[in-house]
Parts: C-alpha cells; structure tokens; sequence
C-alpha cells in the first residue's frame, strides 16, 4: 500500500476541514491566479483574509492590495501567526515548506484549493465539471459565458481569463457553477486530481491522453485519475463525453449516471454533422441532437476540436437545465479566453496569435485549425502561417513525444521552434530536441528552423516575417515575452 500523504507531513487528517462559521482564513501560496481570485471570493463574504507568497508583481500584487488582503512575502511559519479559523494550503506549496510544517504543528483545520472552492463556491449548486486532457478551458469558459448572458448568474472558476470581463472567477448567486475539471492533483497532502473535490451534476469528459509526466508514470495512471470523477457523479446527474474516443468511452462505461455522447460519428446523442469556415474566422456548424432535431448555429471558435467543445458545452448546458435554442443562439456571442487563439496584435502587416497549445494533439488541432479557418483579420491564403513552438512543459521537454511533435504541424508554411528551456534536471538521453524535430519536419516538406533560446528566436523572426503572415506563437508559459518583443519589433 503506498504510503499516506498525510502520514509522510505531519499532518493530522482529522483536521483537514473547516469549522462551521469560520471568521478568518490564512491562504498559503495566496499569488496563484485561482488562489488569489478565491481571496477575493472569501473575502467578499465576509472573512478576514491573509496570505502569503512569494515576491508578487503586476497584476496580483495590485488585485490584492486593492481589495486590502495583507500578503507576506516569502514562506516563513511566523506568517501563521495569529492562528487563522482555517488555512488554505495551495497546490504550489510542498511538504517541507516552513509554513506547511508549522501548520502540522500547530493543529490548525486546513483545506486544498479545490476542497474551499467546494465548500465556500459550489456548496449545493448544479456543479458543471467541464474535464479533459484538452479542451476544458475553452469549454468551461463557454459554459460560463453562456450562463452569464442567458441571466442566469452562474459562478465559475476558469483556469484562464475570459475576454468578457476579464474574469476567471466569480461566485454568483444562480443555481449553477461552472469549474474547470483538472486532473492535476490537490494538494501536497491528497495526490488525487482536483476534480474529485467539485462535486459534479453534469460532467464533460472531453478528451483522455497521457500527459503531466511529473505526477502521471504513464496512461494506466491518467486512466484510473479519469475513473474517479466518473465514479463522483451521482445517480441523476449526467456525463457528457466525446463519443469517438475510444478512450473516453472505456471510462464511462460503467457510469452510475445518464451519458451523453458527442461528437461526429453517427452513433453519437449529439452529432456535428456538419462544419464550415465564417467569413469572421469562426464556423458554422449543423448538429443533431438527441431528439433528431437539426440546429444551425455560429461558434465564434475556429476548428474541429472548438466546434466539438461547442457541442459538448451545448449538451452539458441542456443536460443542466437550459432550453437547447437559447443555448445554441448565445454561443456565437462568446468572447473568447486569453491565450487561446488569442490575437495579440498586429505590426508591419503580420498577425501576432497566442495560443496555449503545448500537447501534441493541442499543437496539430490548433494548426489544423487556422490553416482551414483563419482568423479575424487573416485568411487562409492571405499569407503564410508560420508555427512558433516553445517545448516548455515536462512532459513536452521530455523525449516522450518526440515523434508525435513531427505529425502536428501538417498546415504550417514555416515552423519556428526553440530548444526547451531549464533541462538541467532531465538526463540528456531523455531531452527533446527541437533540432531533432526541425530535422523530421524538413524531411516531411514543412520548412523548419531550431534555434537554441528565445533571443536568437526573435531574432530569426523579425528577419523571416512579411506582411499578410500569421504568426501563431504556441507555448504554456510566457515564452520569454516573445509576443510583445515581436511586435515591438516588427513595429
């Protein structure tokens, strides 16, 4: 039996709750973008809220000051003094951070990230789990979206910034609230993955693939993390899942729940039958659902795999409760999320674009996506579209998908790549090679070009682009600042 996360800190697994009418709360690792929105969130209902992190900047430092919530810097186990009522203990902090440590010795209640969000956030409502090894932001921010304009005052917590308000939180009074479902794990103290904690009505199941090495030692582990949150719904709620995966359908299998199939295959409850190119860069899309009625309706989203997260947001919103028209009608009003196909700016008459994509399959799909669609402002023809990838993630700075990277810019008319960054810890037979993959790229007929850091990158850039490019800069992190470089640059 593998030992207890809770045994191996210290501790006491009694205590890892919240007293009834608590009055404070310490939040430890307060600067994360769902941390520091939770804050806010406690806050407004009344608790006295502190934290701690490390050096903060622009714009969490200035959102918390704003709303007068005290941040220590730095992890010290002096913060924890005065004893808060309950301590929240953020995904980033370790067992041996100091503060962790006097936690255990103090004796105080404590809770994960995901276990407030479930006790303040989603208490009793209609929990709508958007999950996935893709595709859960843009989904859950859809659903949000929707819900929001159909007057519906959902809350939500979003694991990206909505265009529409600028929110990735917000707690609402309607019945629903809608959480991205990640399947990273909770705490230091639970390694099981977040989802479990959400209490899930509706759930989406969007997608199943091996990713997050650092915590996942292969696809059996990611398979079995996905069976928890089948295993959480309860008898009358309902599974929305991507009826082409075979994947996805070994894990709902044996749902206790309703299940919702999606996608383009005719066996599928709710089926895309259909998707072409909008003038605007979206698509227009014909379904099928479940009773045989064919809808038509816009997704300001390009490509196949947003049109799908279109459809599963539909069935989950149906499944919920919303009448299926008016859902489909205000999905064209949605306003996007950052970094996800996100047009940064425009210099010299090359389009700038964002994009999250950092996975194989988020890298190809994406691709894929503009080649056929476009964008506002770019189409297909226009110019080139040149495909800047940084392999940033652990897994992606691995070796494990070296072979697939060279399948999934099939689209691109120039591939700009850079050697992964801080690599030191990977043994040097299990690096990724950008150069490797420029080499495989070549060899299929995509120009491509490595360059060993983000200057010479840049560099390499501002002397390739001309005017009617689109430059669709894909990476999980900042990726050095390159998109504003770029544009200053170009500019």
């Amino acid at each position: 039996m593998p030992p207890n996360p809770h045994e191996m800190s210290g501790l006491d697994p009694a205590l890892n709750t919240a007293p009834d009418q608590p009055q404070s709360v310490y939040l430890m690792g307060i600067g994360g973008v769902a941390m520091g929105a939770m804050a806010a969130g406690l806050k407004a209902q009344g608790l006295a809220v502190r934290g701690s992190d490390r050096p903060l900047y622009p714009p969490m430092s200035t959102f918390l000051a704003d709303l007068g919530i005290p941040v220590a810097t730095g992890f010290d186990a002096a913060n924890l003094e005065p004893a808060a009522d309950v301590v929240i203990v953020g995904n980033v902090i370790r067992a041996d951070n100091p503060e962790a440590v006097r936690l255990a010795q103090m004796g105080l209640p404590y809770l994960s990230l995901p276990q407030a969000l479930a006790r303040w956030f989603i208490r009793d409502r209609i929990s709508i789990v958007a999950a996935g090894t893709h595709g859960k932001t843009t989904t859950s921010a859809l659903l949000a979206s929707v819900l929001l304009r159909a007057g519906r005052d959902p809350g939500f917590l979003v694991g990206g910034v909505m265009n529409e308000g600028g929110l990735n939180f917000r707690d609402g009074t309607g019945p629903h609230f809608v959480v991205e479902g990640d399947e990273y794990d909770t705490a230091f103290f639970d390694k099981r993955p977040k989802f479990v904690h959400y209490r899930p009505r509706v759930a989406i199941l969007s997608s199943l693939e091996f990713d997050h090495a650092d915590i996942y030692p292969d696809l059996d582990a990611v398979r079995s993390a996905f069976d928890m949150l089948v295993d959480e719904m309860p008898p009358g709620g309902a599974l929305v899942a991507w009826g082409d995966s075979e994947e996805v359908l070994a894990r709902v299998a044996g749902a206790p729940c309703m299940v919702q199939r999606y996608g383009v295959g005719e066996d599928n409850d709710w089926r895309l039958m259909s998707l072409e190119p909008a003038e605007d860069g979206g698509a227009h899309l014909t379904v099928r659902t479940p009773g045989g009625e064919k809808l038509n309706f816009t997704s300001p989203l390009a490509g196949e795999h947003n049109a799908l997260n279109a459809l599963a947001a539909l069935a989950a919103l149906s499944a919920a409760g919303m009448d299926t028209d008016q859902a489909a009608g205000l999905i064209a009003g949605f306003g996007g999320v950052k970094r996800r196909q996100e047009v940064r700016g425009e210099a010299r008459g090359v389009l700038v674009v964002d994009d999250f994509a950092h996975h194989p399959s988020a890298v190809r799909e994406t691709v894929k996506a503009l080649a056929r669609f476009g964008l506002p402002g770019w189409r297909p023809g226009k110019g080139r579209l040149v495909a800047v990838f940084e392999p940033r993630t652990n897994t992606s700075k691995t070796s494990r998908f070296q072979a697939e990277y060279a399948g999934a810019f099939h689209g691109a008319d120039l591939v700009m790549l850079r050697e992964p960054p801080d690599v030191e810890e990977v043994p040097l037979k299990e690096r990724f090679s950008s150069a490797k993959l420029a080499g495989d790229l070549t060899a299929r007929g995509i120009e491509a070009v490595a360059f060993a850091d983000t200057d010479a990158l840049l560099a390499g850039l501002l002397k390739e682009l001309r005017a009617g490019d689109l430059c669709l800069v894909m990476s999980n992190g900042g990726f050095d600042d390159l998109h504003e470089r770029l544009l200053a640059g170009l500019a």
